[in-house]
Order: C-alpha cells, then sequence, then structure tokens
C-alpha cells in the first residue's frame, strides 16, 4: 500500500545528538502505528518525518514532549 502525503507528518524539533536519537527510537518502536520515521540532524530544525494513518500530529508531539522534546508541526 501507498503512503499519502496526509501520512506523513513532518516536525521541528530539538532532536539533535545520537544518544537523542537512540532514545526516540526506543520509544517509537514501542508505537506499532509508526510505519517508519527519520529525522535530519544535519537540518538547523532536525527535521523529523513520520509515516503513521492512526496517529495524530498532537499525539506525537505529546510523546515527544513526554521525553522533553520540543516538537513543533511544519507545513
Amino acid at each position: 500500500m501507498k503512503n499519502t502525503l496526509s501520512d506523513i507528518l513532518v516536525f521541528a524539533t530539538n532532536i539533535r545528538t545520537n544518544s537523542d536519537k537512540q532514545l526516540i527510537s526506543r520509544i517509537f518502536d514501542e508505537h506499532s502505528e509508526i510505519q517508519e520515521w527519520n529525522i535530519d540532524q544535519e537540518d538547523i530544525d532536525c527535521v523529523l518525518r513520520i509515516v503513521t494513518k492512526k496517529l495524530s500530529e498532537e499525539q506525537i508531539v505529546h510523546i515527544l514532549q513526554q521525553q522533553n522534546f520540543n516538537c513543533t508541526p511544519l507545513e
């Protein structure tokens, strides 16, 4: 099944280090609703892209804020 644009959520974050990324990886692995994700740590906004058909932007923001990360949806 092909992903549509509405299945891809994009956020600006402060996930900057490899240890941050490893922590997020463990958190996201617990959420089977997340089909795939990646983070561009080279980008000034540390852009996080998530493919999911079930989770909302608000749910992703909440998950990351629980881990003390900043997370802001991007258009």
